[in-house]
């Protein structure tokens, strides 16, 4: 009898066993409980969009933002009389097939969740943010490039390219919704409706709104890519690039704003510990054009006070001992003062014996009418001049600030030579000859308009 008991006992058990620790495996369901204090229309919006848009949802309910009890309502809310009021969303409070459409919650909301909008739980990092070259960057674009000042790409082309990155002039079509032709966008620089300049989803993605996002530098290789600018490439080349591949799943990501630590959070620099993250006795900045002591994407290499589409507001040697600052948490300063050497070396390099006898080559064939100025790109040497600086002249200075060698010297000078000699060769022919230059009689969809956005430059 007793071996029968416990033979009894040992099945109980087992099972008890079994069930503690194969339960532990189970697919469960997360249960989101909106328990904390808000008031009714709040909840009314956090039901709907649980059952709407449960991605949506889902990324918010894991956010800073909903710890601390802030919903939908606190970012969108507006008054009836802004302009950026959506009109369409009151008819969802006009709804019989849910519970939460009801005109007892309506409130009036705005669709697009602007810097202003931010402001006012972060008043700092909006003020910082709207002085820098991301907020400006649709005013910087329409006063230095000929694809859209020419003409020369399509409103199409714009829209899927150009404005991805550096924002749109929202508006509205005549249904009183977002115009299918400004939105959606998230660039950096775009015009909200409110009068406000950029998105800061464009690092933060909505509805998480990381700090660990936004610190990593696959968020500024969204845009920072490619032939023309291609930090994320140089950086991936770098010694800290390297560092960030093998050593990146250690990071603590996740540290307080103003409490990432080099050495103890992170073992190497991304691209926003360098220009944004606060460091030793430098601060927190949501500006990027601090800490640059050169244009590096300038034409001709200025410093950032010189550059006439936005010039910055403090000196150059003010910034370079902010970036100094940053580097001093991992080098000594030898080694910081020797790099900057190297840099300002290649600077005026570039300057001296590429873009100068380029540019004053280029010049000379407009005055002699060799090349017709009118248009921008329908002509060979234009597209030579404009690479040379905008695509291997980048990559060299950038490379070298960066401390990529293939970029500076491979993908960069080796290019430029190339490019430099082509185009003086095909100069000199037409200046020997007096032919003038061949003219793209089929350029493709050279129809942009023209017309600079009257909210930034008038009518």
């Amino acid at each position: 009898m007793k071996r029968y008991l416990c033979l009894a006992g040992l099945m109980i058990l087992s099972g008890i066993f079994a069930a503690s620790v194969f339960g532990a495996n189970q697919i469960k369901l997360r249960d989101f409980r909106l328990e904390r204090s808000m008031s009714e229309a709040a909840r009314a919006c956090l039901e709907c969009h649980k059952q709407e848009h449960p991605g949506i949802f889902t990324d918010w309910a894991e956010s800073r933002h909903a710890n601390a009890n802030i919903t939908c309502i606190d970012c969108h809310l507006a008054d009836e009389t802004d302009p950026d009021i959506s009109e369409t969303h009151y008819k969802q409070y006009q709804r019989d097939d849910t519970p939460w459409g009801r005109a007892e919650y309506r409130v009036p909301i705005a669709e697009v969740v602007t810097p202003k909008d931010c402001s006012r739980c972060h008043p700092d990092e909006v003020t910082e943010y709207s002085r820098s070259k991301h907020a400006h960057t649709v005013e910087i674009m329409w006063k230095i490039d000929p694809w859209l000042n020419k003409g020369m790409n399509s409103d199409t082309e714009r829209q899927a390219g150009c404005y991805y990155c550096h924002g749109t002039v929202l508006e509205k079509d005549e249904t009183g919704r977002l115009s299918s032709e400004t939105w959606p966008n998230v660039g950096v620089g775009r015009i909200n409706l409110d009068g406000s300049k950029g998105s800061c989803t464009s690092c933060h993605t909505r509805h998480r709104f990381s700090v660990a996002e936004a610190r990593k530098p696959e968020a500024c290789g969204q845009c920072h890519l490619g032939p023309d600018h291609p930090q994320i490439e140089i950086y991936t080349e770098s010694k800290h690039g390297d560092i960030y591949d093998g050593f990146g799943d250690t990071y603590n990501w996740d540290a307080a704003p103003g409490t990432w630590t080099a050495g103890v959070d992170y073992r190497a620099p991304t691209c926003a510990s360098c220009h944004m993250s606060g460091a030793g006795d430098q601060v927190t900045t949501h500006d990027v054009t601090e800490r640059l002591s050169w244009e590096l994407q300038a034409p001709l290499t200025v410093r950032p006070e010189e550059f006439k589409p936005l010039p910055a507001q403090s000196n150059w040697k003010v910034e370079r001992d902010k970036m100094k600052n940053i580097c001093k948490q991992c080098h000594a300063s030898n080694w910081i003062e020797d790099h900057y050497t190297k840099l300002d070396k290649v600077v005026q390099e570039y300057n001296d014996v590429y873009f100068k006898p380029a540019k004053a080559m280029l010049d000379d064939l407009y005055s002699k009418g060799l090349l017709d100025n009118s248009k921008f790109f329908d002509e060979h040497l234009e597209v030579e001049f404009y690479e040379l600086w905008h695509h291997e002249g980048r990559r060299a200075r950038m490379g070298t600030a960066m401390m990529a060698p293939d970029y500076a010297w491979w993908h960069g000078f080796y290019e430029c030579k190339h490019r430099y000699n082509g185009f003086m060769e095909e100069a000199r022919h037409l200046l020997d000859t007096g032919e003038k230059a061949y003219i793209y009689k089929d350029f493709p969809n050279a129809t942009g308009d023209t017309t600079r956005p009257p909210v930034l430059f008038g009518k």
